[in-house]
């Protein structure tokens, strides 16, 4: 009977520790989306100085306060500053003059950006 009993405890802790890492998790709730993401990336500047065409490559995510930034490699200027709204799940809402959505869950990331003329795009999977 307390064998059986240990092993319902058991089975119902590891329930709760992995319902506990959903797909939706807020991001403006936690830091589990801090991680590097690779995959296709680009960015493309209206006047054409600076394009990078899509290729593989990473981006970089790191969050203070509830304030993200998107660290991309080759070449891509970042996208920093991006404010996060509690209750918007895995969807960032641009508080500025941007244009586009940046979906983030516990694998996936997305990110279609506008602003000033320049255009960067990700479709990333977390490693």
């Amino acid at each position: 009977m307390k064998t059986t009993l240990k092993l319902f405890s058991f089975l119902f802790v590891m329930m709760v520790a992995v319902s506990a890492c959903s797909k939706d998790d807020d991001p403006a709730d936690n830091d589990f989306f801090v991680d590097d993401y690779k995959g296709d990336i680009s960015y493309t500047e209206l006047n054409g100085d600076g394009d990078v065409s899509k290729g593989p490559g990473t981006v970089w995510v790191t969050k203070v306060g509830d304030t993200y930034s998107f660290r991309f490699d080759r070449g891509i200027p970042n996208i920093t500053g991006i404010k996060m709204e509690k209750g918007s799940n895995t969807k960032i809402f641009f508080s500025d003059e941007a244009l586009g959505s940046i979906t983030i869950d516990n694998n996936d990331l997305d990110i279609t950006y506008s602003k000033d003329s320049k255009v960067w795009t990700a479709q990333c999977t977390r490693d």
